[in-house]
């Protein structure tokens, strides 16, 4: 492997996390994605305020992303008109934090946190969200 040279490289922009969510989920397994239809899925550098209190975080850095809607456990397919789509947010920085010190991955990390936050919507438990990543591979 060679020595890469840091000295001009920059770090991701909101663009580049998104083609990095945006290829972690086109890898995943079929069977898991078609069940996500209508999710949206947003990179945002930090989490707003509000979602901070909500998760009782300590740092805007504390939180890697987040689910937010009906899950299918909780009938998703029931969904109320005007009611807000399925959303995922991943927060770039935050991963960025985390990778750094890290052994994995950027793309590793993200389809991790997308997997975990996904398997929210699902009710899934580690273990099955540990396999799709293995399967996503």
């Amino acid at each position: 492997m060679t020595e890469q040279d840091w000295s001009r490289l920059r770090p991701p922009t909101l663009a580049d996390m998104e083609a990095l969510a945006d290829a972690a989920y086109a890898a995943l397994p079929t069977s898991f994605t078609r069940l996500c239809e209508g999710l949206v899925i947003r990179v945002e550098d930090f989490p707003d305020e509000e979602t901070l209190d909500d998760m009782q975080c300590e740092s805007e850095f504390d939180l890697l992303g987040l689910f937010r809607g009906r899950g299918l456990t909780q009938g998703a397919h029931l969904s109320e008109t005007g009611e807000q789509p399925n959303m995922i947010w991943l927060y770039r920085r935050p991963m960025l934090d985390y990778w750094a010190d890290s052994e994995d991955t950027l793309g590793a990390i993200v389809t991790h946190v997308l997997v975990h936050e996904i398997g929210h919507h699902f009710g899934l438990t580690d273990a099955d969200m540990e396999e799709i990543e293995r399967r996503a591979e």
